[in-house]
């Protein structure tokens, strides 16, 4: 019985770090005025008929801190994944030399810096909602076996505990990742 508890622990925990780790992606996809690859994860392009992402394609590095250089590993390719990219909501401009598709990222200004922490704190707060979900889910699941008596109250009690021990310890993850993007976007 201790191993079903243990197991349900691990579980819920190995779900929570799931959900931080979309969290942070979904944060990092944000634009904050640094260039960043992972600006263009959510781009993709027909591929040969399949819907493909970018960065599969082509290769995107950051050679400067404002500067993001997509080259393509075919260059027929290049129109596309110019249109794509405009057709974005990133707002970028791109440069295209026939081979690569060069992206200066602009300084942002107030307003759209306020936008993106809003956006940011939404993304967090879904986060933080996805981890109490996980939470809900865990209890129940030790409600069942209380319910079952393969657990004693005692037991029950004691779980709930270690459950929102793990709840606590990712919403505070999740409260460094914003502060810290929080930052980032209102640097100037």
């Amino acid at each position: 019985m201790i191993i079903i508890k243990d197991q349900l622990l691990l579980e819920c925990e190995k779900r929570m770090k799931v959900a931080i780790e979309s969290t942070q992606h979904e944060f990092n996809t944000i634009r904050s005025g640094r260039a960043s690859a992972t600006l263009l994860d959510r781009i993709y392009i027909d591929y040969y008929g399949t819907k493909t992402q970018l960065k599969h394609i082509a290769n995107i590095s950051t050679p400067e801190p404002r500067t993001i250089v997509v080259s393509p590993y075919e260059t027929k390719f290049i129109k596309e994944i110019e249109k794509q990219i405009l057709s974005s909501d990133l707002g970028l401009n791109p440069g295209n030399d026939g081979k690569v598709i060069r992206l200066s990222i602009p300084q942002l200004n107030e307003e759209r810096r306020h936008e993106l922490v809003k956006l940011v704190k939404k993304l967090a707060e879904d986060g933080r909602v996805s981890i109490r979900n996980i939470r809900r889910d865990s209890n129940e699941e030790l409600k069942k076996l209380e319910n079952s008596k393969e657990i004693t109250k005692d037991d029950l009690e004691e779980y709930h505990k270690k459950t929102q021990e793990l709840t606590d310890k990712y919403i505070e993850k999740i409260n460094e990742s914003l502060a810290l993007k929080e930052k980032e976007i209102m640097e100037v």
